[in-house]
């Protein structure tokens, strides 16, 4: 059965939806002189960063990057670790799953950021968008854990809380499990849906 857990971190592991779509309001502000309401804004969760400014039709987009990335900072304050995933992982990794991450980060943000949480420490293979030519909702990030970690797909589950870590793990031939308390949906295709971090537990013992 399944060997190696691997998380999306946005949305799945960390809560910091408000302060992705505040921070992009504001440097669309700044670059565009344009409110965008958050609802216009929301198809940018679970993409990269470069991939919603292209959507965006926004120029210059290395230097509008960076921007955003320093205007997120600002946000530090919004952002925490979701309810009882550090209680799952723990409980992974004591009964010997791998951990892992395939994320639409830059390896830049995940060593400012995520590596400020402590849960950080739990995953040894991480896939950014860095290590990428494809990217979510492609099947890129995915094959490359599969290639770094010599893991067979059917070895792998993957859990994230977009349609784009849906259609990724589907592209790949990978498992999907769909983090509800993320999604606060479960109109997106998976194998199993989880509405706490504690259900994935009974799915792994089947």
């Amino acid at each position: 059965m399944y060997q190696h857990i691997v998380f999306d971190i946005d949305g799945t592991l960390i809560n910091n939806e408000e302060a992705i779509l505040h921070s992009l309001q504001d440097v669309l502000c700044e670059t565009m002189g344009k409110e965008f309401p958050f609802e216009q804004l929301r198809f940018a969760l679970g993409i990269t960063g470069e991939d919603t400014l292209k959507r965006l039709g926004i120029g210059n987009i290395p230097v509008v990057m960076v921007r955003w990335v320093e205007l997120l900072q600002g946000y530090g304050h919004m952002v925490s670790v979701h309810e009882g995933i550090e209680e799952l992982l723990k409980t992974l990794a004591g009964q010997g799953y791998q951990l892992g991450l395939a994320s639409s980060r830059t390896r830049e943000l995940m060593e400012n950021d995520f590596d400020n949480f402590k849960i950080s420490n739990f995953f040894k293979i991480r896939v950014c968008s860095d290590d990428t030519q494809e990217h979510k909702p492609m099947a890129g990030p995915l094959l490359k854990y599969m290639e770094w970690a010599k893991a067979k797909k059917e070895e792998i589950l993957y859990i994230g809380d977009s349609v784009h870590d849906s259609m990724c793990a589907r592209n790949a031939g990978v498992d999907f499990a769909l983090a509800v308390w993320g999604s606060h949906t479960k109109e997106i295709p998976a194998a199993y849906y989880l509405s706490s971090p504690a259900e994935l537990l009974p799915v792994l013992e089947k």
